[in-house]
């Protein structure tokens, strides 16, 4: 119940509460508790797709922000002309990484209570963030983000006991190149090479016959297993569509062979016993902000 006014959930069946108590207060967020099926689900598909797992202020909170980097020109175009060294100048694909050293947002999001939750429940404790990054594909411009897996990078030795927690800040759908994934393909070792439509990226090649589009609104989230194969398609619509992908491994895993950019690592404990909230990195404990910084972003 919200901890201003005591009031129950407009809707009990939903599995988190409105975005306003009656005086106009954030609400107090339960943790949210994945349901037996879901966990089954990501532990045999690779993926869970979960609809507003971000309500209203939170999803506005989430754009603010990346309106500032963009603003703040932080976001740069990674996509080349078929070479992987000339930058493309029409069609872009605009990346920025990490966010958490730019954000207090993103270094409270990982805390979260329904994020943490989430995390426990589909890899186990302790759980560690290793990494944050945004894609950005413009209206009518957006180049798309090649097949390949994200064990690819980091090499972890159990492909499921890593996720990828990725939120789309927009409506993404089919036509504006939302994810898509290919289900019970995380077992598999794919074989990748440098991608020449990127100045650093891998890719690898897939049947798409059996890639699910993952469409969601705004705020909505899928966990992916490291394991899974995935990609983003173009974006010739009207509005922009951007996606944030954060990163995440069960500890036991960090002794694995994480190749992906190490200096960019944040390796900071979201849940467990030892979990600090990010003191340890940050200088400060961010276990409690994820409200506070929320409702000043979403303001405005």
């Amino acid at each position: 119940m919200c901890r201003w006014c005591e009031e129950l959930p407009i809707d009990p069946h939903r599995r988190h509460y409105s975005d306003q108590c009656r005086f106009g207060n954030l609400r107090c967020y339960a943790p949210m508790m994945l349901d037996p099926e879901q966990i089954r689900h990501f532990k045999t598909e690779g993926y869970l797709a979960i609809p507003d797992f971000f309500n209203r202020l939170e999803t506005k909170a989430l754009q603010t922000e990346i309106a500032r980097f963009i603003d703040e020109d932080r976001l740069r175009n990674v996509a080349t002309a078929a070479d992987g060294i000339t930058p493309t100048t029409g069609l872009v694909n605009m990346q920025m990484i990490p966010l958490d050293q730019h954000s207090d947002l993103f270094r409270a999001i990982p805390f979260c209570p329904r994020v943490r939750q989430s995390l426990s429940q589909l890899l186990g404790d302790p759980v560690v963030k290793i990494l944050d990054q945004l894609f950005l594909k413009p209206a009518r411009r957006g180049l798309p983000t090649n097949w390949h897996t994200d064990n690819a990078y980091f090499k972890i030795a159990d492909p499921l006991q890593g996720t990828a927690m990725w939120i789309a800040i927009d409506d993404a759908t089919q036509h504006n190149g939302t994810l898509k994934v290919i289900p019970r393909s995380f077992k598999k070792k794919f074989r990748h090479f440098r991608d020449p439509e990127s100045d650093h990226h891998i890719r690898t090649e897939i049947d798409e016959s059996r890639a699910v589009h993952c469409e969601l609104n705004a705020g909505g989230v899928v966990f992916f297993a490291f394991g899974t194969p995935h990609a983003t398609g173009p974006n010739p619509g009207p509005e922009d569509r951007t996606g944030v992908g954060i990163h995440f491994l069960n500890a036991a895993q960090l002794t694995g062979a994480l190749t992906e950019g190490r200096r960019l690592m944040s390796n900071i404990q979201v849940t467990g016993e030892q979990a600090q909230g990010g003191q340890e990195k940050y200088g400060a404990d961010y276990s409690a902000r994820w409200d506070g910084i929320v409702a000043q972003l979403s303001s405005g």
